[in-house]
C-alpha cells in the first residue's frame, strides 16, 4: 500500500515514525491533554514507541488508520488523528484526535479532522463516522458541532480511569449530511 499523506492549509497528516517517539511522548504524557481520554497519561517513552509500532501496520489493516499531525513547513509533530474500529461491511468508523496543549485554540483540530473526514467519506466510501468524548470536554464538543456532528447519545459511567468514573457522549455524522 502506498504511504498515505493528506495536506491541509497548515499541516500534513502522515504515518508516525519512530523518530516521533519523543514528541509523541511529550504530548500524551501531559495530564491536560489526557484529561478526557479513556486512559492515563503515558509514563515512559516506551509507551510512545509501542504506540508507533502498533500504528505502523494500520496502513495495511482495514480496521484502523493512524496519522501524525505535522505542522508545515517545519514538520513538527503536533499530535495524531485516527480512524479506528473501521467496519467495511457497515461502512462506518470512529474518529479520534489529540493535539499538543500548546496548539489548542488555533483551529488545527477542525482543519485536520475536516481533511480526514473528507478522506473517509470520499476515498474510503464510508457512510458514517462516530466520535466518543467525555461530556465535560466542551472544546471537542464545539469542534465536532462545527464539523457537522450531532450528539446522538449519552453513556453514564462508561469508563473508569485511575479509579474515577467517566461518562461518554456519542456523536455521529452521516456522509449524506456531510455532503449537504
Amino acid at each position: 500500500m502506498a504511504v498515505l499523506e493528506l495536506t491541509t492549509q497548515r499541516c500534513v497528516l502522515r504515518p508516525l515514525t519512530l523518530s516521533d517517539a519523543g514528541a509523541l511522548f511529550d504530548i500524551f504524557s501531559d495530564p491536560d491533554v489526557m484529561r478526557y481520554w479513556d486512559s492515563s497519561p503515558w509514563q515512559s517513552i516506551e509507551e510512545a514507541n509501542d504506540y508507533i509500532q502498533a500504528s505502523k501496520p494500520s496502513l495495511d489493516e482495514p480496521e484502523k488508520l493512524v496519522l501524525g499531525i505535522y505542522e508545515q513547513p517545519e514538520q513538527r509533530l503536533l499530535g495524531k488523528c485516527m480512524l479506528f474500529n473501521i467496519d467495511q461491511d457497515s461502512r462506518r468508523a470512529e474518529l479520534g484526535f489529540g493535539i499538543s496543549k500548546a496548539h489548542w485554540g488555533r483551529g488545527l483540530v477542525q482543519e485536520v479532522a475536516s481533511a480526514l473526514i473528507q478522506f473517509a467519506f470520499q476515498e474510503m466510501q464510508l457512510n458514517r463516522l462516530e466520535v466518543e468524548i467525555d461530556p465535560d470536554n466542551t472544546g471537542s464538543a464545539k469542534v465536532l458541532t462545527k464539523l457537522g456532528f450531532s450528539q446522538e447519545g449519552y453513556l453514564a459511567e462508561r469508563w473508569i480511569v485511575d479509579g474515577k468514573m467517566s461518562d461518554s457522549a456519542i456523536y455521529g455524522l452521516l456522509a449524506r449530511k456531510w455532503r449537504a
